[in-house]
């Protein structure tokens, strides 16, 4: 492969968290470079990285920690307390998340997004350096917090950006940007946003790193397996925040999908997703193929990319097998026996 950063996108399917100590060191054996986290209705998103920080000399990253559900000071020390783990290692990923985690499942407000990742930016910048912080913003006030343990070195801030209006916060105020949900022939459109938005800043548009989780279905193709990846699919392309997404990058066949699941037709719309959706957002095939998938995201300017392993096995030892497979066949140093 061409030079990137390969990471793993953890929790791992199957695997308990003390788990993760060993299998982290494997990777680090492997080549991997990362482990990047994602939370969203399983595990929170800071545990995982301190169970492999605490037993691997691996990068940690949080993709994303909410900018809702966590109050500024709260992310504040989490991000203390992982740069403690793991000092000079750790990069704190933010996002908005989507209406559903927020709202639904929260009780907070999805309201200005864009906005409101800009200010927690700006008050952590503030916050990690350990001074006391009185910052007055649009969508949240903080008046008097000082953290008493900050971390020895400065914290690395990425932002999760989808549309124009987040991606050039990224580039603006962020030292990476995290990419998700589009397909490798999408990902020069969203850093040129990016790197044009850095050098409007007065920053150095090479500095913000670009990074993506990329969605990797481990099952063999079947009947069985397609319908699940299209349910995948049309799930997350129905949420407001990915559909926007979506209908900006001007995915047009997708509109008999959302008309169907408008409608309440969820079988109709499964059925509607396009093959060539399903075929762009989701890696599947031999492992070769899928190889040959990440390294079009790497050629098309991803620096760092992490691999979300999932697969449909039921047989739960089977299941570990087929993840732990993939990811000794996709590292960058494949093991022996692969």
């Amino acid at each position: 492969m061409t030079p990137g950063r390969l990471s793993l996108s953890v929790p791992l399917e199957g695997f308990s968290l003390p788990e993760h100590a060993e299998i982290a060191r494997e990777a680090e054996r492997l080549g991997y470079t990362d482990a990047w986290s994602l939370e969203a209705d399983g595990l929170d998103c800071f545990s995982p990285l301190a169970v492999i920080g605490a037993a691997t000399g691996l990068r940690l990253g949080t993709a994303i920690a909410n900018v809702y559900t966590r109050g500024p000071a709260t992310l504040a020390m989490q991000a203390a307390a992982l740069a403690e783990i793991a000092p000079g290692r750790f990069v704190l990923g933010l996002g908005a998340g989507s209406q559903p985690i927020v709202e639904a499942w929260n009780g907070g407000r999805f309201a200005r997004p864009a906005t409101r990742v800009r200010e927690m930016v700006q008050f952590l910048r503030q916050a990690l350096t350990g001074e006391r912080v009185v910052f007055r913003g649009e969508t949240f006030a903080v008046d008097g917090f000082r953290l008493t343990r900050p971390p020895a070195s400065p914290v690395p801030i990425h932002v999760a950006a989808l549309r124009p209006g987040m991606l050039r916060v990224a580039g603006e105020v962020a030292d990476g940007v995290i990419l998700n949900w589009l397909a490798a022939a999408d990902v020069p459109r969203s850093i040129a946003i990016v790197r044009e938005a850095a050098a409007r800043a007065g920053r150095d548009p090479a500095r913000v790193e670009i990074t993506a989780r990329l969605l990797i279905h481990l099952d063999p193709p079947s009947p069985e397996s397609d319908t699940l990846v299209r349910r995948y699919v049309t799930a997350y392309l129905n949420v407001p925040v990915y559909r926007a997404f979506h209908e900006w990058l001007g995915s047009a066949e997708l509109g008999p999908m959302w008309e169907a699941w408008q409608r309440g037709d969820r079988r109709t719309a499964v059925a509607a997703v396009p093959e060539r959706v399903v075929s762009d957002l989701l890696l599947r095939g031999s492992l070769d193929e899928i190889r040959e998938r990440v390294q079009r995201y790497l050629d098309a300017g991803i620096e760092t990319a992490f691999l979300n392993l999932s697969t449909a096995e039921p047989d739960p030892t089977r299941k570990r097998e087929r993840v732990l497979d993939a990811m000794r066949s996709l590292g960058p140093r494949p093991a022996p026996s692969a």
